[in-house]
């Protein structure tokens, strides 16, 4: 993770707007479909929905699964 992306709301500014320097910086978890995505994916799913991870593994082990559209 760089320094850029170090806050959620710098997430999800990131995730808002698919800052392409976001990518593989961090992933994003969808609570209500039990995604996963990379910050450039375009879902946009509600911020009160997401939690914002540091890695697949970490994705996996709070029983996310990959996203189909960005395959992160």
């Amino acid at each position: 993770m760089t320094i850029a992306f170090a806050t959620d709301e710098a997430r999800w500014q990131a995730f808002l707007t698919r800052a392409p320097a976001a990518d593989g910086q961090f992933l994003v978890a969808v609570k209500t479909t039990g995604i996963f995505c990379r910050p450039v994916c375009p879902a946009r799913p509600k911020r009160e929905n997401l939690r914002f991870m540091e890695t697949r593994e970490a994705c996996f082990a709070a029983g996310f699964r990959p996203c189909k559209r960005c395959q992160p």
